[in-house]
């Protein structure tokens, strides 16, 4: 079985010009939000040993490096993303099986690991291994990085069932209780807000807590509680502490 992102292309039979074109594209569109995500979530130290498995054509990578990162590296398993990252500049990407990548890390030697739409496609057993494996490689203080299909949320199956070789989805509760049962020290959990970055997505991100608003309404409807740490983005961040 072949496990990737269910944001990256997985077949085979993609066109290389065709999958280069898109990731460009795909770099430009995103940038805001994975600089975002290496600013508030990565270690301070641009010299920490960072590792993004399952990365795809390297965005996050090129997001790091492009903000002074040096030790930030990426895996993925497709040759064809490996090829993309190469024709896209993006150093530091490699091809390797992931659960081999985190059997040859030396205990103790990363200070983030991240798994970015993936996660998600292992069984439960293979997720709890995972899990293990990370927090062996992470120093103490390390920070394991996942990105999730958020199940409490309104369209909770639209990202659930986006492709069908996923496994499942994960609430806040959830994806904590499973990290802090392979002893991560502490987990914390974040909503995928939108990010001002134009007019479109400033609109976006000025109607985000209002529609939040509604939706903690209903919740507080339904059930009494407040719903203040409820997240209600298709997909969640959850940074783990080791």
């Amino acid at each position: 079985r072949r496990h990737t992102r269910c944001s990256r292309d997985w077949s085979s039979d993609v066109c290389s010009s065709d999958l280069v074109s898109g990731a460009r594209d795909g770099l430009a569109r995103r940038r805001p939000y994975l600089e975002r995500l290496v600013r508030e979530h990565f270690p301070p130290a641009r010299d920490a040993a960072i590792l993004d498995l399952g990365c795809g054509h390297g965005a996050i990578v090129w997001a790091a490096r492009g903000l002074g990162y040096t030790r930030v590296e990426g895996v993925d398993a497709s040759p064809e993303q490996v090829a993309a990252a190469r024709e896209l500049g993006i150093e530091g990407v490699r091809q390797g099986d992931l659960r081999e990548v985190l059997a040859g890390l030396a205990p103790g030697s990363m200070d983030a690991i991240i798994l970015f739409d993936l996660f998600h496609y292992f069984a439960k057993p293979e997720q709890m291994e995972i899990a293990d494996a990370v927090r062996r490689a992470l120093r103490p203080g390390g920070r394991f990085i996942l990105h999730l299909p958020n199940a409490e949320a309104v369209f909770a199956a639209r990202m659930r069932y986006w492709d069908v070789l996923a496994e499942d989805a994960f609430t806040r509760a959830s994806i904590a209780q499973m990290l802090r049962a392979c002893d991560f020290a502490e987990v914390a959990c974040f909503e995928d807000r939108p990010l001002a970055h134009g007019a479109r997505s400033a609109l976006r991100a000025a109607l985000w807590p209002l529609l939040r608003g509604v939706m903690r309404l209903f919740l507080a409807v339904e059930t009494g509680e407040g719903g203040r740490e409820a997240i209600f983005s298709q997909c969640l961040l959850a940074v783990a502490r080791r």
